[in-house]
């Protein structure tokens, strides 16, 4: 039976009552054999998917103290991430101290949150820095991500990739954001996919593994569902968007076929996969709208940490800029809200 990807109705776990945020009962995703079926009969309907989105910002909205409460638990969920190629150890240092300090203690006390913990979900950095951010964040529980296998392109031979992750892994990265080789999408290659995937979880042994399917590359919003489910199939506990180097990167038709594919997952397999959108959320207005979206469509658990992952640099600036205003009813500039 083949089943439609997309519907205007409500979903049904978004209806369901949510569990306390943080606790997750099951187990890591452990993978599967891989299901023909499953990927053939993905269907997606494109004029519903871009109506589903459009309608967001009109029905959904927060002001004030609720705007400010959901822009906080934002920050718990980024990725703060440094990808450039002049990055060097003091910037990734500056990176980590931000991860730790996200907002300034004066507005935190305004805010009434003065003396509560809080941290980015995480600090995400090429391999070569992976050991200067494990040493820079120890004891605070944040961990590091390293982005592997060749990113962005992708482009290296397999033994290689492998070798990097283990390389990460080694170094103390306990989470490996993998890219995927695009070519094994586009031509339908979905068990070339598979394996590579599989290839790659292994390598990862205890760090979770973040699947990178560089969406803009990948033309068709079927072809983004069907390379989600196959990365769920192999073993992956979060699928990503972005590597941030594409033309296009993160956007909401893309992301909500990829929640779509993770409901289907979970209803079929009881596992819970994590999502990351990257590349483009820069602004606190970009991220509510992904907040919105991974409630109504997956519910209150994926507004944590150990399910949504936001991978930025510069979001967080603005989002230390709209708390300021919240508490003082003017913007600053961004030089005084610096991440790296």
């Amino acid at each position: 039976m083949t089943q439609s990807v997309f519907i205007q109705n409500p979903s049904p776990l978004a209806a369901q009552p949510p569990s306390p945020g943080g606790e997750h009962p099951l187990p890591r995703n452990a993978g599967r054999a891989i299901e023909m079926d499953w990927i053939d009969e993905i269907r997606i309907n494109l004029s519903a998917a871009e109506r589903r989105v459009a309608s967001l910002p009109g029905r959904r909205t927060v002001k004030k103290d609720a705007q400010a409460a959901w822009l906080l638990k934002a920050i718990t969920c980024i990725d703060l991430t440094t990808l450039n190629g002049d990055d060097t150890t003091e910037r990734v240092k500056r990176l980590c101290a931000k991860a730790k300090a996200p907002v300034r203690g004066d507005l935190l006390e305004r805010l009434g949150f003065a003396g509560r913990e809080l941290h980015t979900g995480a600090v995400c950095v090429y391999h070569r820095f992976v050991a200067t951010a494990v040493e820079a964040l120890e004891g605070s529980g944040i961990p590091v991500a390293a982005v592997s296998t060749g990113f962005p392109a992708g482009l290296v031979p397999h033994d290689l990739k492998l070798k990097e992750i283990e390389a990460s892994v080694r170094d103390g990265a306990e989470e490996i954001d993998i890219v995927i080789t695009r070519e094994h999408v586009l031509t339908g290659d979905w068990r070339a996919l598979y394996a590579e995937v599989r290839d790659f979880r292994a390598a990862c042994g205890d760090a979770h593994l973040k699947t990178i399917l560089a969406t803009g590359d990948l033309k068709t919003l079927r072809n983004v569902a069907k390379a989600s489910m196959v990365c769920m199939m192999a073993g992956a506990d979060f699928i990503k968007t972005s590597t941030g180097k594409e033309g296009v990167n993160a956007t909401l038709p893309v992301t909500l076929a990829m929640l779509r594919m993770i409901r289907v997952y979970q209803e079929r397999t009881g596992y819970q996969i994590g999502f990351k959108p990257a590349g483009g959320i820069s602004t606190a207005k970009d991220v509510l709208n992904y907040q919105f979206l991974m409630k109504e469509e997956l519910g209150r658990d994926w507004l944590e940490p150990d399910l949504f992952r936001i991978g930025a640099s510069s979001l967080l600036a603005d989002i230390e800029r709209q708390l300021e205003h919240h508490v003082t009813g003017h913007y600053s500039a961004f030089n005084r809200h610096p991440v790296g």
